[in-house]
């Protein structure tokens, strides 16, 4: 023990040491056995201080667990993160070499991450194309590696700070079916972002895993008491003193142990009577946070211990002692006093090797906010000068030091260099983050621009380009004319096809066309471009400029280039042929090959079948097109192409959507509605959510995370005027075309034909002035209902004529079915019923033969009407029974309630559909829906309702969507004119407290 002086007065000062391990024996007994059983994954969750590393580092320390060769690594808090770095620095720290393992020449990828190794490691393979499978093979590198080294616990400690590729590896190791290796991962639950891919393993336990989540709470009264005892001399702490710590430390571990200590140092702590006690309670200040607790401690120690201090926070993360002395400045000798020091003050720890780093993270950060921003510049110079004297060079930690420092240049430098690192390691998340910082710096040098731009992974880039600060500072280079020729060209080139991959399409061939004429010299970039302005989505020029371009790609494609670049172009070509409806593009999709011999070759091959296989799909050659998308599919998967992949996927679900395999359907599509950074993916899942909420009459309630909380038809129409404003705004001209058809049915629907016409107008002129009928497809039949509703039967007719000669001879089988829908729809409302009962027959073989039975049943049904006017009875009854069954079968609900009305009408013996429940009322409204209308009769929205009935807002629009169905409408305003015109009224007043809402 020491003595001090206070007052005059000696006083004895207690020695104090690391604390025991205290109150967590149940945590470490389920850690224990959970590693017992391999392969395990663990998860311990806990705000700072609280013991998580305590914890691991107990069980680690269990001779069991030890005999498995645990691989221990910590994620450090650097902006700038290294590819896998926490995971390989521990690999690099626990062997010299690989020499002696047994690596598969799949070990070659590692180079890039494991240099020094290279002389011992395979060659490295030809480099993958898709950022998907180069991950992929890294992270079976790297799994390859662990189980070679024999590793059977790998422990990450704060994940929470884990850079994305790290988490991801860690999805891929939980993955695995045939591991052994057990997971035990620590994080702060506080600082888990919500869409962090952390998320995915603490939510869904992966399969065949013994799966252990603990959560560490506060020391209990008792608990602290017994931590505060061990830290000195196991000596007795008086309950008093223990209560007024816990309470004012909330339990946790870290907070009782630095109050300790600074109690210690202040002098705070006495023994009185064989127990040590706090002095009187009104002389104690317990700092209110850890920090400030640290903060104060280490004001306490000398000047030189605080420098040392301030070196170990501005490194964070374990280092040899002579690596303080250089980043510092001092000596050896001298630091070397200070560690000692600091390492008894318990600030700083040592490990097995000598290394020195601070025992808490909250205690790093302490020290670090209270340096003199002038002393953290000099230190991370310090830390840059010290770190580049390493072989390999730490590549991330020195880009993260020089930008702290506030050396640009050297930041400039290290973090391309890790940009190119993560590259080479198919981490192209992390490269564009990093080149997005490049990028977007103020005054960024013209030439380095144009470097750092080609560098940009184009297919990882969709999610950034929505915050067009990128965009801005790519233009304003390009503004400024700095540029030669060359590397003008390179940076618009690149900045079309990050626009045109973020779903920008308009702004990016405006770019691709601005690069033109300085791409003389490079046949395949101007080629490309060409190609790229000729696609039809990419503005609003005419199929005749479309086929301009497209044939002067063809001639610039004559000129020398790689076979892989060839191929790509042929596959452009033929792509853009088919979205104009230009038969031509089967011939040239003919030319493809059937396989490649380089990974480029196959990935364009796998492209060539999704994009051929979308345009089949569109054409209405329906069993091609799944043929087509079913083998890319698995070229996707085989060669691990994933953003190809996800593509494939959605599309499969659009023709799906198609043909009537509505089973799962809404389920597949809500997934893909969720992928990342894939917006135009996104908005076609969206697209086919809605349609098929609208056909089967639901709320969305229960289809995902892009549901809406108001149910009805309502998020129908949301879903659809969100694909619709997005494909206007980001200049895709075809994708408005369907949400727009699709919604303006609903306005049809409900009687609104003028805001059904608006809805087609956009659609009419985009295909009119591309001269491209092909598109037509979709809205022509509803864009001719409206005309007729509105009693423009000379527009209509023009409209039907127009569509007809676009066609033409033309093999568009499902732009032909439109148009006899269309014909029938025409000759109806001119009153040629027999005519129209033909043209509609037409229609539903038509469709038939695609097939697309939903098609198929709405002609019938307008068939059946037909015959019914002409008063062919039995036919009409009979196609109008077989197409509410067929609706019933498919599950259009919506339709098969409207036929069952429309059979009631007409007097045909006819019951509702049980759909599975209760059995009810049958046709007629229940008497909590009648409770339900009549309220809404009075213009209460649902909320409202719900409170006056005191029932859920969920509930309230299921009871209104069974209304709707069971008198065959599909809108609140239908419903409210179907209810008046049966007589029933509003409620004559809201319940009491109920009230419409502002």
């Amino acid at each position: 023990m020491e003595r001090s002086v206070e007052d005059g007065l000696p006083r004895v000062l207690p020695s104090v040491s690391a604390p025991r391990f205290v109150g967590r024996a149940a945590e470490l007994h389920r850690l224990t056995d959970a590693l017992a059983r391999p392969p395990a994954a663990v998860l311990i969750e806990g705000e700072a201080g609280i013991g998580k590393s305590r914890l691991v580092q107990e069980v680690l320390d269990e001779p069991g667990i030890a005999a498995r060769r645990p691989l221990a690594a910590i994620c450090p808090p650097f902006r700038e993160a290294l590819t896998l770095g926490p995971v390989v620095d521990a690999a690099r720290d626990a062997r010299l070499d690989v020499a002696e393992l047994a690596l598969t020449s799949l070990a070659g990828v590692l180079r890039p991450l494991f240099p020094e190794w290279g002389q011992h490691l395979p060659p490295a393979p030809e480099a993958l194309s898709d950022a998907g499978a180069a991950r992929h093979r890294l992270f079976r590198a790297l799994a390859e590696l662990l189980d070679a080294m024999g590793v059977g616990v790998l422990v990450l400690e704060d994940v929470h700070w884990a850079d994305e590729a790290t988490l991801d590896f860690l999805l891929f190791l939980a993955s695995r079916r045939s591991r052994r290796m057990s997971l035990v991962l620590t994080y702060r639950p506080e600082d888990v972002a919500p869409e962090s891919v952390l998320m995915r393993l603490t939510s869904r336990p992966p399969a065949g895993t013994g799966y252990v989540r603990i959560c560490l709470g506060a020391l209990d009264v008792p608990q602290t008491a017994e931590l505060m005892s061990s830290m000195l001399d196991g000596e007795h702490v008086s309950e008093t003193f223990a209560l007024f710590l816990q309470e004012r430390t909330d339990g946790v571990p870290l907070a009782i142990e630095e109050s300790v200590r600074l109690l210690r140092d202040r002098a705070d702590l006495v023994r009185r009577d064989g127990e040590w006690v706090r002095r009187t309670l009104a002389d104690i200040a317990v700092p209110p946070t850890i920090r400030d607790a640290v903060a104060e401690r280490a004001s306490r120690l000398t000047p030189v211990a605080q420098r040392v201090l301030q070196a170990a926070s501005v490194l964070a993360e374990p280092v040899d002692p002579a690596v303080l002395a250089t980043v510092s400045g001092l000596p050896n000798n001298v630091v070397s006093r200070a560690v000692d020091a600091a390492v008894r003050s318990g600030l700083l720890g040592e490990d097995r090797v000598g290394r020195v780093s601070f025992r808490h993270a909250l205690a790093a950060r302490a020290v670090y906010d209270m340096t003199p921003a002038p002393d953290r510049r000099a230190l991370h110079r310090g830390a840059g000068r010290s770190l580049r004297a390493m072989t390999p060079q730490p590549v991330a930690r020195l880009a993260h030091h020089y930008r702290e420092a506030g050396d640009i240049g050297q930041w400039r430098q290290y973090a391309e260099w890790t940009a190119d690192l993560a590259l080479a390691s198919g981490d192209h998340r992390t490269a564009v983050g990093l080149l997005h910082e490049l990028l977007t710096e103020s005054d960024p040098p013209a030439a380095s621009v144009a470097r750092w731009a080609q560098k940009m992974p184009v297919l990882a880039f969709s999610g950034l380009v929505g915050r067009g600060d990128l965009t801005r500072a790519l233009r304003s280079v390009l503004d400024a004319e700095a540029l030669a020729p060359h590397d003008r060209a390179a940076v618009r080139i690149q900045l079309g096809r990050m626009l045109l991959h973020a779903g920008e399409y308009a702004a990016g061939a405006a770019e691709l066309e601005r690069a033109l004429p300085d791409l003389a010299d490079d046949p395949f970039q101007a080629a490309w471009a060409m190609n790229t302005l000729g696609s039809p989505p990419s503005t609003l020029i005419s199929a005749r400029e479309h086929r301009r371009w497209l044939d002067r790609a063809a001639v610039a494609a004559r000129l020398p280039m790689t076979a892989d670049q060839r191929l790509a172009l042929v596959v452009d070509r033929a792509t853009a042929l088919l979205d104009m409806g230009d038969e031509a593009g089967w011939a040239v999709a003919a030319e493809l090959p059937d396989t490649a011999t380089t990974p480029e070759g196959m990935m364009q091959l796998a492209r060539s079948g999704l994009n051929i296989g979308n345009g089949a799909m569109r054409w209405g050659r329906y069993d091609e097109a799944r043929q087509l998308l079913t083998t890319a599919l698995a070229r996707a998967e085989q060669h691990r192409y994933q953003r190809l992949h996800d593509m494939i996927l959605v599309t499969l679900v659009h023709l799906d959507w198609f043909t009537g395999a509505w089973d799962g359907l809404a389920e597949r599509a809500a997934a893909l509605a969720v992928v990342d950074a894939e917006p135009v993916l996104q908005l076609d899942a969206l697209l086919i959510m809605a349609l098929l909420e609208g056909a089967a009459g639901g709320s969305g309630a229960d289809l995902g995370p892009a549901a809406v909380t108001e149910g009805g038809m309502g998020t129908v129409e949301e879903r659809l005027r969100q694909v619709l404003d997005a494909g206007l705004r980001r200049g895709i001209v075809d994708l408005p075309l369907e949400p727009a058809a699709a919604l303006a049915r609903i306005r049809l629907a409900e009687g609104s034909a003028a805001e059904a016409l608006e809805l087609t107008e956009g659609p009419a002129d985009v295909v009119a002035r591309k001269n491209i009928w092909l598109w037509a497809t979709e809205f022509a039949p509803v864009r001719t209902g409206a005309l007729l509703a509105l009693e423009r039967p000379d527009q209509a007719r023009q409209f039907v004529a127009d569509l007809a000669e676009g066609l033409g001879g033309k093999d568009l089988p499902a732009a032909h079915a439109a148009l006899e829908t269309c014909r029938g729809m025409l000759a109806e409302g001119e009153g040629r019923s027999v005519e129209a009962a033909a043209a509609f027959g037409r229609a539903v073989t038509a469709w038939k033969r695609l097939p697309r039975p939903y098609e198929a049943l709405l002609a019938a049904e307008r068939r059946a009407g037909c015959l019914l006017t002409v008063g062919d009875k039995d036919t009409g009854l009979a196609e109008l029974a077989r197409a509410q069954a067929g609706f019933t079968a498919l599950g259009a609900r919506t339709d098969a309630d409207r036929v069952h009305v429309a059979l009631r009408a007409v007097g045909a013996p006819v019951r509702q559909v049980w759909r599975g429940g209760r059995r009810g009322y049958g046709d007629q409204l229940s008497p909590r829906e009648l409770e339900v209308v009549r309220l809404m009769l009075t213009g209460l929205t649902n909320p409202a309702i719900a409170r006056a009935l005191s029932r859920s807002p969920k509930t309230i629009a299921a009871q209104l969507n069974s209304a709707m169905r069971k008198y065959g409408v599909t809108s609140r305003t239908a419903l409210a004119v179907s209810l008046t015109q049966a007589g029933i009224t509003p409620s004559e007043g809201p319940a009491t407290g109920a009230g419409s809402d502002l």
